[in-house]
């Protein structure tokens, strides 16, 4: 089974950190030894120490033993985590002042980032404006948005829960408000949403661009009529609703319908 990519960056986190703390502490203790033993007190009289050859080579060899090990540690993370399995689901990710949109593969459009559960994710990344980070800190992953070049992670979703999506890098003025509702649901719920609701819930892109210290709540209508993700909360509650009076074939069916007049 592939390495859980929390599980590896987390790790990597905390064995950097371990090394880090020890070499503070020892540099710390022989500093505060140097300290004493060679305070004016202790020694009125400066002397010439001569270097030690051997001490030089272990302060030389451990530290890029050290180091070469961190790396080893940190690419066998990156190798897991730029190699996509090839059942991923494919969302679509766009950032813009301020906002980020996802797009599905029925071209569904939404603010909110809903997944099924127990699933792999491959985003594609890109920007309309400036420079942008989606950020998915509960996933451990963060990748730069940029204009005109598509980048890529994956991810794999665990039980129900709600995250968010964050924007990690500065693009202006509403930048600290950039989040995004990351919910994941049950696998049929998920294909309830997908495609029995509006295909697109997108917020208009005017709505957003106003002073965050005006204090807006992102409440708009969508063009479908459907309230806007913004508030998840009855979203989701709505998603349940439809699951539990749609059976799972008719959702079966409804794909059957929308790739046969695809074809056409």
């Amino acid at each position: 089974m592939r390495p859980s990519i929390v599980n590896e960056v987390d790790f990597t986190f905390w064995f950097i950190m371990g090394i880090s703390i020890v070499l503070l502490l020892l540099i710390t203790i022989v500093m505060l030894y140097f300290v004493y033993k060679y305070s004016r007190k202790r020694n009125p009289v400066a002397t010439q120490i001569e270097g030690n050859t051997t001490l030089e080579i272990v302060w030389t060899v451990i530290p890029i033993i050290l180091v070469l090990i961190m790396f080893f540690v940190s690419w066998s993370g990156f190798r897991n985590m730029r190699d996509v399995p090839k059942d991923a689901m494919i969302v679509k990710v766009n950032g813009q002042m301020w906002k980020w949109t996802f797009e599905y593969d029925n071209k569904k459009k939404s603010d909110t980032l809903f997944l099924p559960e127990d699933k792999n994710v491959k985003f594609e990344i890109t920007s309309t404006d400036v420079l942008h980070s989606f950020f998915l800190p509960a996933f451990r992953t963060k990748e730069d948005a940029v204009p005109g070049r598509v980048n890529y992670y994956w991810i794999r979703t665990n039980e129900p829960a709600t995250y968010y999506a964050a924007c990690a890098e500065y693009c202006g003025l509403n930048h600290s408000y950039m989040y995004a509702p990351v919910i994941v649901i049950e696998t049929e719920k998920f294909e309830t949403w997908k495609n029995y609701f509006p295909p697109d819930t997108t917020k208009a892109a005017d709505s957003l661009k106003t002073d965050s210290a005006a204090g807006t709540k992102d409440t708009v209508n969508s063009s479908s009529g459907m309230k806007d993700s913004a508030n998840t909360g009855s979203d989701k509650q709505t998603i349940d609703t439809v699951a539990k009076t749609t059976p799972s074939s008719d959702i079966k069916k409804d794909e059957i319908k929308k790739t046969d007049s695809l074809k056409k």
